[in-house]
């Protein structure tokens, strides 16, 4: 019934917590006989031992301790439940978290915004009544009856086997309607996550939708995707308030039969008063842990269903390398990114329980207490017996890599070799799809190679830690993603214990500082949800000022130039020329102007290097590059 087996794994962490629920709410079952008990003992003696209120009055203060008693286990039973529920909650988030900064973003790629939005919240927060209500309840259904049956067997045989009889039908109608509601319940999650994912992408692509004139056409979208989530929810409360009223009834009649048969025996004097009493009081108690059971059911079932997709999620395979990482520091503390304090002029670093300005932990930077990579920005660490990556100009070597994104598929990368000399900038063009990206993944350990191996000045990279590994690495990208803070919040990504004076040089030297400055709040300047109060060329400078504070010794652009002014061009080219001086490079070139000023030009075709050369030699050979030379002068 219900007995989810990652569940049952989650409640085992907290199970001293969740004892201590069920034992409450035994203790208030219990203490619910007791009052009973005196309440028959109190009217039997007033209505047939004709004793008097003095006569009385100490069963009557037993009675009154009791009920408040009772009282106070109940509400300690759902504080503890609810606590419980909340750890439980806490920690699934911060591992879910963890786990989906572990896998990067590739494997997410096939995934929507929204249903993982939906998994975060929503779904874990449906594990609130599992935990809380659900799970003690089933405690308590398969312990009360059970007591309850204890007090009544020795007074009555035949109350008792009425009770044991009908007891069963309860749960046998949950089990019956089980199938059907697990159905309907499903059908509503799916039906939410897609509604949750257009509306998404409603929002993002809202200046789309109005320039081309289907805003109107996307609002009927979204009217139909939210009646089809209001007749699945419509359905699954049908069921609910079916089977509360099916539960409600069978207690009901379980309860009138056992109140016939004491009646009637009470009637021909065959059952003292008292006890005929008493029995009565109780068989509403025996139905009452069952009863909540059933009216928690569906709440329950709710929770199984979201707990599908939350460990869907986090029993995805992590890369290579990753799996320490998503199983630890989420729970330690954390150094999070700095923000303005007072006025432009100084930088302060936020404590390290306070969460980042656009509510993000992000790893970068961080130290983990362990023997660090000398010269890694911002420490860090490497397993015992690894040797430290030199600093300066690293010598990146991938040999016979093969990678596939989906087994069947055709391979992204067939046997690809390169090598990033030392201070070498490296282009890399080819048709779409040639396997350009693939190799910027791989460098960035978002991906490791199905085959082959990729070095570091002779280090294996899949024996260094990709944490560590990327503390080597600064991407530019052509789109930066800019989080919702001041501009300080995001160049200091690049390193987050950078000090005013170093970020400022940073922002200097590439060429954004001037902007900066012109704003009304300086470095201190709020830039909105992914930077939309900056211009493309602005959000580049930041992305490349980061480049620059981070220091890594190997930089990856890709396409950092593109769609710009002629102007603003000439900013970045100049501060990207500053960037990749010394540095080991690799220039993802959609545009194959970008590749005529690297060392050395690389070209892919089918995950393959088909010629490599500086740009005059391979124009002169007239090969694959030529072509798509003159076809991009063609098409301009």
């Amino acid at each position: 019934m219900l007995l989810n087996q990652d569940l049952l794994r989650e409640a085992g962490r907290v199970r001293r917590q969740l004892a201590l629920t069920v034992e409450l709410g035994l203790g208030a079952g219990l203490l619910a006989i007791l009052q009973a008990w005196f309440l028959a003992r109190v009217v039997n003696g007033v209505f047939l031992e004709g004793r008097d209120l003095p006569g009385v009055w100490p069963w009557l203060l037993i009675l009154l301790g009791l009920i408040f008693l009772r009282a106070a286990f109940a509400w300690g039973m759902e504080v503890a439940g609810h606590q419980t529920a909340a750890r439980i909650k806490y920690d699934l988030r911060r591992r879910l978290v963890a786990h989906l900064l572990a896998l990067g973003p590739v494997p997410l790629k096939d995934g929507h915004t929204g249903e993982l939005v939906n998994v975060l919240v929503e779904g874990v927060e449906d594990l609130e009544t599992y935990f809380a209500g659900y799970l003690p309840r089933l405690a308590l259904a398969a312990l009360m009856p059970l007591a309850v049956l204890g007090f009544v067997f020795p007074l009555d045989l035949f109350s008792g086997l009425f009770l044991l009889g009908t007891a069963p039908l309860l749960p046998l109608f949950m089990f019956l309607i089980g199938g059907q509601a697990e159905r309907l319940t499903s059908n509503q999650w799916e039906t939410l996550g897609r509604l949750s994912g257009h509306f998404l992408d409603v929002l993002q692509g809202l200046t789309t939708l109005k320039i081309f004139g289907r805003s109107k056409a996307q609002v009927e979208v979204l009217t139909r995707l939210s009646d089809d989530f209001r007749t699945t929810t419509l359905a699954v409360l049908r069921v609910a308030f079916l089977s509360a009223l099916v539960l409600e009834l069978a207690a009901t009649l379980g309860t009138a039969l056992v109140a016939v048969s004491v009646g009637l025996r009470l009637l021909y004097g065959r059952l003292p008063f008292q006890e005929a009493l008493f029995l009565l009081l109780l068989a509403p108690e025996f139905y009452l842990p069952l009863r909540l059971l059933g009216s928690r059911y569906h709440a329950g079932l709710a929770g199984v269903t979201a707990a599908g997709r939350i460990f869907d999620l986090l029993s995805r395979p992590l890369p290579a390398g990753e799996g320490d990482k998503a199983g630890s520091a989420v729970g330690q503390d954390e150094v999070v990114a700095p923000f303005i304090a007072g006025h432009p002029g100084r930088a302060t670093a936020l404590s390290e329980d306070k969460k980042m300005v656009a509510g993000i932990c992000l790893k970068q930077g961080i130290p983990s207490g362990r023997e660090s990579i000398p010269g890694a920005a911002g420490g860090g660490g490497r397993p015992a017996g690894e040797k430290g990556l030199p600093r300066p100009g690293l010598h990146i070597i991938l040999e016979d890599v093969c990678y596939t994104y989906d087994p069947g598929n055709r391979p992204a990368l067939q046997g690809l070799s390169l090598e990033l000399r030392p201070g070498e900038k490296v282009a890399l063009v080819g048709p779409s799809g040639s396997g350009k990206s693939t190799v910027a993944h791989l460098l960035l350990r978002f991906l490791e190679p199905d085959r082959g191996r990729i070095t570091a000045d002779g280090h294996p990279l899949d024996r260094v830690p990709p944490e560590e590994w990327r503390r080597q690495v600064s991407l530019v990208p052509q789109n930066p993603y800019l989080f919702s803070g001041t501009i300080a919040d995001n160049i200091l990504l690049g390193r987050p214990h950078a000090s005013w004076e170093e970020m400022v040089a940073a922002a200097s030297l590439a060429g954004a500082h001037e902007f900066i400055t012109a704003l009304p709040q300086g470095y201190a300047t709020p830039i909105g949800e992914r930077g939309l109060r900056l211009s493309g060329g602005q959000a580049r400078r930041l992305a490349i000022a980061r480049a620059f504070l981070k220091e890594a010794p190997l930089l990856i652009l890709d396409e950092a130039t593109a769609g710009l002014d002629p102007a603003t061009d000439q900013i970045i080219q100049t501060a990207l020329e500053r960037l990749l001086r010394g540095r080991t490079s690799l220039i993802i070139a959609h545009r194959l102007s970008a590749a005529v000023r690297a060392d050395r030009i690389v070209v892919l075709a089918s995950g393959r290097v088909i010629e490599e050369g500086r740009h005059e030699e391979l124009l002169a050979r007239r090969g694959l590059y030529y072509r798509l030379v003159t076809a991009s002068r063609g098409a301009a």
